[in-house]
C-alpha cells in the first residue's frame, strides 16, 4: 500500500502496461494529471496538440502504425466532444482517451459546472468498445486493468476512462497490483471448421477478402490463399496483408476485375465492404465463409458458415482441416499476375493522381508509411499505391472524415521517428488541422507533408457538377500561400508547379525530414483530377 494520488496511479499503470506516449492538452479538470506525467517524464513523453482533435488523431495514427495503445488526454466536455470524430475513426484500433469529470457532487445534478455534458460517460460508451469511471483513488488499478484488458482482446476497438477533478487530485494508499483479468483467445468450433472446408473443397474459384481484423494472420492468410489459389483482396484496412508484390495481393481495382466469376468468398476479419456495398452485385451469387471475432458481424451479415474465432486460429484450425482431404488445384500464379497488370494498367488514367502516387511510391523507403486523406490522390491511393506490409498505409477506414490525415501522420511519425512518414492531403483537408503544425515544430515531429491544392473541395465540386447540371455551390476555397504558412510555423516548405518536380523536391524532402517537419504544396489545376470512382464503386457510382 502506497499513499499516492490518482493521478499518479494512472501515469504508473500507463508505464506498467507499456505505453511511453500520451498525447494530449492540459484544462482545469485534468491539472492533476498533467502535473503527475511532469514526475515521470523521463518514462513517458507528452506530445500536446493545438485542439482536443489533434491529440485524438494522433493517439489513432501511434495506434494503427503500431498495434500498441495509443493514448490522449484532454478536458471533459467540449474538450472530448473534440475528440469524438478520432474516436469514430479509431473503431479498430486501440485507443484510450483519458478525460476529466466535473467534481462528484455535481454529476447528474445539472448545475451547469465548468464543462458539463448530461451523461459523458454514457456519451462515451455510444462510441467506444468499453467506458468507466474512476470513483476512488484506490479502484485506479483495477479500472485501468478492465481497460487494457478490453484494448487488447476481442475486437480491437477504442476505450474512455473519465475521473472526477476531485477524485484525480485525491490521495489514499494504493495497491498498484492489477488484477489477473484472463485473456483467452477465441478458438473456432471444430463442427464449423469442417464446414468451411467442405464449402473450399467443392468451390471451383474462391476468392478472398481480408480486413484490418487478419492484422496477425498473415501468413496463415497466404498459406490457404496458395493452398486453394484463391486471390486475395484487401481495401483499406488490410492493404500488405499480402503483398501487393505477391501474385496473390490484390487491391480492388483488380480484384474486382475477378470477381464475376467466383463462387465462394471467404472473409477473414473485414466488413466486407467491397462486395456487400461497393460492387454492385453484392454476395448473392457465392457461398460465403466469414471469420471474424466480433460476433456481431455475423448477425449484420449471415454466412453460410460464420466462425467466431481469433482470425490466426481461424485460418489455422481451416488449414489443418483442409490437409486431411484436399488436392490442391493447378497453380494460377500466371493467371494472377496478368489480371493484376491488366489492372494497373487501366488504373493508370486516372490522372494526375495516379503520376503523383507512382512518384511517392518509387521515392518512399519499402519500410516507410503512407498517411491518405480524402481527397483525389488519397481516394486514388486505395487502389493505386502499392502497399507490401500490412500497417504501413494507414486510412480513416469507412468514416470517410475529412481532415484526419495530416493529424493522424503525425502520430505515426511519432512512433516511428527513425521511419520516413509521408502524409497526401488536399487543401481543404489539410485546413482541418493546420494548427498542428505548431505541435510539429514544437516536438520535431519529422513529417513529411504534401497538399494536393486544387482551391476546392474537389470531390464534392465534382459531384455538384455532375449531379446538379454543372451547379458547384460552397465546394470552392480561398487559400493562403501554403509556402509563407508552414514557413511561419518553423516547417521547411517547397512548392511544385510541375508534375515532374514532385521526384526531386519529395527525394530533398525527405534527407530534410530528419531535421524537422517539411510542407511540399503541389499545384494542381481546379477541376483537372479524373475521377477515380469507376474502380472504387463500379457501375454504381452516382446512381
Amino acid at each position: 500500500m502506497n499513499p499516492m494520488t490518482c493521478a499518479d496511479a494512472i501515469v504508473q499503470s500507463l508505464i506498467d502496461h507499456g505505453v511511453d506516449t500520451i498525447f494530449g492538452l492540459p484544462g482545469a479538470q485534468t491539472y492533476a494529471f498533467f502535473e503527475a506525467l511532469s514526475l515521470r517524464k523521463g518514462e513517458i513523453r507528452l506530445i500536446c496538440s493545438r485542439h482536443e482533435q489533434g491529440a485524438a488523431y494522433m493517439a489513432y495514427g501511434y495506434a494503427k502504425a503500431t498495434g500498441r495503445v495509443g493514448v490522449y488526454c484532454v478536458v471533459p466536455g467540449p474538450g472530448v466532444l473534440n475528440t469524438t470524430a478520432a474516436l469514430c475513426t479509431a473503431h479498430n484500433a486501440p485507443v484510450l482517451c483519458i478525460t476529466g469529470q466535473i467534481p462528484s457532487e455535481f454529476i447528474g445534478v445539472g448545475h451547469g459546472m465548468l464543462h458539463e455534458l448530461p451523461d459523458q460517460l454514457n456519451t462515451l460508451r455510444s462510441l467506444t468498445k468499453w467506458a468507466a469511471r474512476i470513483d476512488h483513488a484506490a479502484d485506479t488499478p483495477s479500472v485501468m486493468a478492465s481497460a487494457f484488458k478490453n484494448l487488447t482482446s476481442g475486437r480491437i476497438q477504442p476505450v474512455a476512462v473519465e475521473i472526477p477533478a476531485d477524485i484525480l487530485g485525491q490521495t489514499r494508499d494504493v495497491t498498484m497490483e492489477f488484477p489477473n483479468f484472463p485473456r483467452p483467445e477465441i478458438s473456432p468450433e471444430p463442427a464449423r471448421i469442417s464446414k468451411a472446408a467442405d464449402l473450399i473443397r467443392k468451390a471451383k474459384n474462391p476468392m478472398l477478402m481480408v480486413g484490418s481484423g487478419a492484422i496477425g494472420a498473415q501468413q496463415e492468410v497466404l498459406e490457404l490463399a496458395r493452398l486453394i489459389q484463391a486471390p486475395v483482396v484487401s481495401f483499406r484496412g488490410g492493404r500488405g496483408l499480402v503483398s501487393d508484390e505477391s501474385p496473390y495481393g490484390f487491391n480492388c481495382a483488380a480484384g474486382y476485375k475477378m470477381y464475376d466469376e467466383i463462387d465462394l468468398m471467404i472473409g477473414v476479419g473485414t466488413r466486407l465492404e467491397l462486395p456487400a456495398f461497393r460492387w454492385q452485385e453484392g454476395i448473392a451469387n457465392q457461398a460465403l465463409i466469414r471469420i471474424d471475432i466480433d460476433p456481431t458481424q455475423m448477425v449484420r451479415l449471415r454466412g453460410d458458415v460464420s466462425i467466431l474465432s481469433d482470425a490466426r486460429l481461424g485460418m489455422r484450425a481451416l488449414l489443418l482441416e483442409l490437409q486431411q482431404n484436399f488436392i490442391s488445384p493447378a497453380s494460377r500464379e500466371a493467371e494472377f499476375e496478368r489480371v493484376k497488370a491488366e489492372s494497373w494498367q487501366e488504373i493508370q488514367k486516372v490522372q494526375p493522381q495516379m503520376g503523383f502516387l507512382n512518384t511517392i511510391r518509387e521515392v518512399l523507403p519499402r519500410d516507410g508509411f503512407l498517411v491518405e486523406e480524402i481527397c483525389q490522390v488519397g481516394f486514388t491511393a486505395w487502389f493505386g499505391f502499392p502497399v507490401y506490409e500490412p500497417r504501413k498505409f494507414v486510412t480513416c477506414g469507412y468514416q470517410g472524415n475529412l481532415g484526419h490525415g495530416f493529424q493522424t501522420a503525425l502520430g505515426v511519425k511519432s512512433a516511428n521517428p527513425e521511419k520516413v512518414v509521408i502524409s497526401i492531403t488536399g487543401d481543404g483537408g489539410f485546413m482541418f488541422g493546420v494548427q498542428e503544425l505548431a505541435t510539429a515544430v514544437q516536438y520535431n515531429i519529422g513529417l513529411v507533408t504534401i497538399i494536393f491544392n486544387n482551391s476546392a473541395f474537389g470531390n464534392v465540386r465534382r459531384d455538384q457538377i455532375n449531379l446538379y447540371q454543372g451547379n458547384a455551390y460552397g465546394s470552392d476555397l480561398q487559400n493562403p500561400d501554403f509556402v509563407k504558412l508552414a514557413e511561419s510555423f518553423g516547417a521547411t516548405a517547397h512548392r511544385v508547379i510541375d508534375h515532374s518536380e514532385l521526384k526531386s523536391t519529395l527525394q530533398t524532402a525527405i534527407k530534410q525530414s530528419e531535421m524537422g517537419p517539411v510542407v511540399i504544396e503541389v499545384v494542381c489545376e481546379k477541376g483537372s483530377e479524373a475521377s477515380p470512382f469507376e474502380f472504387l464503386m463500379p457501375a454504381n457510382y452516382g446512381s
